[in-house]
């Protein structure tokens, strides 16, 4: 094997899959890539046995081949480089020479034969979607998947097709992402799939906020993203996602308008008083104001208050402000509905999109 690829756009490919390789692998040539010259094209592809994904980009090939190369030292050298050019030239199975301009190494490889294969879903049938949409639901969803394994079905994101409807969510059992998006490939029967966390925050990554079509690919126990420049192949979480429609409030006592900006700023000071993802704030909402208060014993108090559309008798509910200012964050309006109907029902927050994220109440202290 031997090619050559401009130092820029190997460095782009790394970008992209770097995130792939495992920190601890369960064997160790997963702390390698595959890099292969073919077809005019460098094939670079990774993997932890969960998540695989192969990256592409044009280059000039001398002599097609292939070869592993342990990917943490080969991806710090290539960010180190300063020639423009990049020559790489396995000499062997095992053995490659790296050349960029005065630079020249030896980097000690594995036989690309001892690599893990990776699953061809190109012959499924799948759906095609805008890779910026895909993006959007994606990253306005993820937020709220659990990133600790109490409850491992939370860790993966819920993606339920019916009909032309495609539906995203994520929980983690104190907050709740809920968005859906049309298609025009419909279904006959509801199906439902749970993603990985790992494998959505490296499709949020790896997609550009562009309107070209990527192919989504879903089978059984796998799904497979797929553009002109990369395949992302992950395996599917295995269990039972609850049933979360009861969770969101359909009752909406009260319906305030809320401005996003000067709330993000209420809720940044009073998260100061937060030590915890168990610690709370109490919104108490009086006639035609929403106070928000907070306490620690090591830190201090605080209250912080606006002027808000509500109006009825008093009520407290207790939320945390971290994950109301995350929801925030993932909302396009700069004004939001916040639904409340008492201290023990959770507080629904919507935009003009189809978003529906709901916060769990915590208990109030006396």
């Amino acid at each position: 094997m031997k090619f050559i690829i401009s130092r820029a756009e190997l460095a782009t490919l790394i970008g992209k899959i770097q995130g792939i390789v495992p920190a601890k692998p369960s064997m160790p040539i997963l702390n390698n890539v595959l890099i292969e010259a073919q077809n005019d094209e460098l094939v670079i592809t990774a993997t932890d046995l969960v998540v695989s994904m192969r990256v592409y980009a044009p280059c000039k090939i001398l002599e097609e081949g292939g070869i592993t190369l342990p990917a943490k030292k080969f991806f710090q050298l290539v960010r180190e480089l300063t020639a423009p050019q990049v020559e790489l030239h396995a000499i062997s199975p095992e053995v490659a020479y790296l050349n960029a301009g005065a630079s020249h190494f030896k980097i000690q490889g594995v036989h690309k034969n001892e690599y893990p294969s990776i699953a061809d879903l190109s012959t499924e049938e799948g759906f095609s979607i805008s890779a910026s949409l895909l993006k959007e639901m994606l990253s306005r969803t993820a937020f709220a998947i659990a990133r600790d394994e109490s409850r491992h079905i939370f860790t993966g994101m819920l993606l339920h097709r019916e009909g032309k409807q495609l539906t995203f969510i994520g929980t983690d059992g104190k907050r709740l992402a809920k968005l859906y998006t049309n298609i025009e490939q419909a279904i006959s029967e509801p199906k439902s799939y749970v993603l990985p966390l790992k494998a959505v925050e490296e499709i949020i990554k790896t997609l550009e906020a562009k309107e070209d079509p990527c192919k989504v690919t879903l089978t059984h126990d796998k799904i497979a993203i797929e553009t002109d420049s990369m395949i992302l192949i992950s395996q599917l979480l295995v269990g039972e996602y609850p049933d979360i429609n009861s969770i969101i409030p359909k009752k909406r006592e009260h319906s305030l308008s809320l401005h996003k900006e000067e709330l993000s700023a209420l809720l940044r000071q009073v998260g100061l008083l937060m030590v915890d993802s168990k610690s709370a704030a109490k919104f108490s909402f009086g006639e035609g104001t929403l106070h928000i208060s907070a306490a620690n014993a090591e830190i201090g108090e605080g209250k912080v208050s606006m002027p808000v559309n509500y109006s009825g008798e008093k009520l407290d509910i207790a939320l945390n402000p971290l994950y109301f200012l995350d929801v925030l964050r993932h909302t396009k309006d700069e004004t939001v509905q916040l639904d409340v109907v008492d201290s023990y029902t959770p507080g629904l927050i919507t935009d003009s999109s189809t978003a529906s994220y709901v916060l769990m109440p915590m208990r109030l202290e006396d």
